[in-house]
């Protein structure tokens, strides 16, 4: 089964490029929701990220990740790849 990610992101961000590269080089679909500029999209994610508010926030089948540190953190550790085969 193909989990489902999510990536909230700005059009610019580093982080947020560098998170998406990553899944890209995986070959995992997700759906991005680009909030440039929208407070109520941001709150949205910040409701569903336990109140972190900075950029990329990323979700595995409704599970908070985290940033894009932490996205990088889980596959040096050989944690990723087992989350986006489940």
């Amino acid at each position: 089964m193909t989990p489902n990610v999510e990536i909230y992101t700005w059009s610019r961000c580093p982080f947020c490029i560098r998170a998406k590269a990553l899944l890209d080089r995986k070959g995992i679909d997700y759906t991005e929701y680009c909030i440039d500029g929208d407070e109520a999209a941001r709150e949205q994610m910040a409701g569903r990220s336990h109140g972190r508010r900075s950029l990329p926030q990323i979700f595995i089948d409704d599970r908070h990740i985290g940033g894009c540190d932490d996205l990088h953190a889980l596959d040096r550790q050989k944690q990723l790849d087992a989350m986006l085969v489940s």
